[in-house]
């Protein structure tokens, strides 16, 4: 696949990488995955060639043949060209992180880069981002698209996280608590079934209920538009 001096769709480089699954030249790892059958390991990428002289090398930030720089920031490790976005390598999650660097902690328990603000103000599941995006099925950890914590701690690719929300749902589909904070929502649900009486047969019946945010149980009255968590307020409860 042919590079141009902006590179591809995905990465702004002047150099392809040789895949060492196949010995063909790709300008990303990206660009092979899309065209092949297999998957390019690109932590073994040991040669790329210069988009602009077509000369073959080890990989390397400048051409040895007429001394081009390939990208603003080279990573050795992932081999990793493009232009500077304040990229960093974190060791820990074992590739580059858009940063800077400063702005962001890495959480031991989660195996993840989280943003400074979160620092303490997070539940932490282990090994979170080693799974998929249970949206799209894709892979989180070393996705070029953003990962949205959510309050469980589980993780959503922000766009899925986004369409989820656009689409009207509001749970986590790992563990169904609430995503995002529902207080206004619940509110407005208690206006409705406050200005929603029950037929005088069901009026008294009382059913037992889990709450999928606090995890209680508890026996509430009955009402078709929702049961509410006696302990938090949350209406996201099922029949128990």
């Amino acid at each position: 696949m042919a590079a141009t001096a902006a590179g591809c769709q995905h990465y702004v480089r002047k150099c392809l990488l040789k895949a060492p699954c196949c010995d063909k030249f790709y300008v990303c790892r990206l660009c092979h995955d899309d065209e092949e059958k297999h998957k390019m390991d690109r932590f073994q990428v040991r040669e790329v060639k210069c988009a602009v002289c077509d000369r073959v090398q080890e990989a390397q930030q400048a051409c040895r043949g007429c001394g081009v720089t390939f990208s603003e920031y080279y990573c050795d490790i992932c081999h990793l060209y493009d232009k500077n976005k304040e990229q960093f390598h974190c060791q820990p999650c074992g590739i580059c992180r858009i940063g800077p660097r400063r702005k962001f902690f890495h959480c031991q328990k989660c195996n993840l880069c989280l943003a400074n603000d979160l620092q303490g103000k997070h539940k932490c599941v282990e090994n979170v981002s080693r799974q998929n995006c249970a949206v799209c099925m894709e892979d989180i950890h070393t996705s070029r698209i953003g990962a949205q914590v959510m309050p469980c701690g589980h993780l959503l690719h922000k766009t899925c996280f986004e369409l989820m929300c656009r689409n009207g749902a509001y749970r986590c589909p790992l563990c169904m608590q609430s995503a995002i904070n529902m207080t206004e929502y619940w509110e407005e649900r208690d206006m409705e079934i406050a200005h929603t009486p029950m037929p005088p047969e069901f009026k008294d019946q009382k059913v037992k209920i889990l709450c999928n945010d606090c995890q209680n149980r508890c026996t509430v009255s009955f009402h078709v538009l929702g049961m509410k968590c006696s302990s938090c307020g949350s209406y996201n409860t099922s029949q128990d």
